[in-house]
């Protein structure tokens, strides 16, 4: 099995998080180890307030609310950066120590970057040559271009519901 490295960028509310769940469900039903974290949104009152972090097969905690005023903050978000730090890092760790696994990353953006642990970790997965798909901010994707060998593909209305099939048959599946 080749050892693809993919990030996935678009603007907010394309599909980059739809994608890589179906992604993940595509790769589990071929009995292909998934590893990673999936990031989600909280809606309340049909609004976005937040969201949570999500390890697959794992822990789930909440990561950034508009309610909360104190700590670190992106745009009109309080972020628990310890939160994420608790479900997301071990996670990553995981995914360096499992045989075979496709590791899932959603997403390399400003909430996540607060940690300064978690960008050294992002490094060596995609260091590690194993198959890796991270979801990255469009305003972040050329930076982390310049830091990460990895494949940049542009999540769009047209290629989003195709993708996940496309990207599974890369990895296997």
């Amino acid at each position: 099995m080749s050892r693809p490295r993919i990030l996935l960028t678009a603007p907010p509310r394309t599909g980059k998080t739809t994608v890589i769940r179906r992604l993940a469900e595509l790769l589990r039903a071929a009995d292909v180890p998934v590893r990673g974290f999936l990031t989600d949104e909280i809606r309340e009152r049909g609004r976005r307030a937040g969201f949570t972090v999500e390890e697959f097969g794992g822990r789930k905690a909440v990561m950034a609310h508009v309610s909360w005023i104190s700590g670190a903050r992106i745009g009109r978000y309080g972020v628990n950066v310890p939160a994420f730090e608790h479900i997301a890092l071990p996670a990553m760790d995981r995914a360096l120590t499992t045989k075979g696994a496709v590791t899932l990353i959603d997403e390399i953006g400003p909430m996540e970057l607060l940690s300064p642990a978690f960008m050294p970790r992002c490094e060596a997965l995609f260091s590690a040559g194993i198959p890796l798909v991270a979801t990255v901010h469009e305003r972040s994707h050329s930076t982390l271009k310049a830091r990460i060998d990895a494949e940049l593909i542009t999540v769009t209305p047209a290629n989003r519901d195709e993708l996940p099939e496309q990207l599974a048959h890369m990895f296997g599946a």
